[in-house]
């Protein structure tokens, strides 16, 4: 009984002591795996909104083919050009409105927003702290320290008697 629950002990201590001289190590590692997951969902997300373009201008090119008229009624627009059709008032906006309005309507205002003043998380919290240099000194000496430990205080009886004998 009692030297299963050293065996239990020493999982413990040298289970901790392991994870914490790997976490200390590949802290980096850990970190650009987050970074890099998060540039892919970036990218993922631009490449959604470029195929969602896409298909708005193959659309648009359908259209256009179909109904001469479409482009007549496009262009002073796209071209930001007035018309001059008599009898016909025309709303104005100022270039402060419709950028106010692009800004609203793009699905980018959430990142400009993100990034603006607030960088993207990394990680978890735990990692963010662990990726400080003075405490992955720390941690990889606490996680040796419990190795030891567990070697020392809770090795094999028999080694122990080996070495009284001798």
């Amino acid at each position: 009984m009692q030297n299963t629950i050293r065996t239990l002990i020493f999982m413990v201590f040298f289970s901790i002591g392991a994870a914490a001289v790997g976490c200390s190590i590949l802290c980096d590692d850990l970190t650009a795996y987050f970074r890099n997951s998060q540039l892919l969902k970036d990218a993922q997300g631009a490449l959604e909104q470029l195929k969602s373009l896409n298909a708005d201008y193959d659309i648009l090119l359908a259209q256009l083919e179909e109904d001469p008229n479409l482009f007549e009624r496009i262009a002073p627009a796209a071209l930001g050009v007035e018309r001059q059709e008599p009898n016909t008032v025309y709303p104005s906006a100022t270039v402060e409105q419709l950028a106010i309005a692009r800004r609203v309507l793009s699905e980018n205002s959430k990142f400009e927003i993100r990034n603006s003043k607030f960088p993207p998380k990394v990680g978890p919290a735990w990692l963010t702290r662990c990726s400080e240099p003075r405490r992955r000194v720390v941690l990889f000496f606490a996680g040796a320290g419990l190795i030891l430990t567990s070697f020392v205080c809770f090795g094999s009886k028999e080694n122990r008697k080996t070495s009284d004998e001798a």
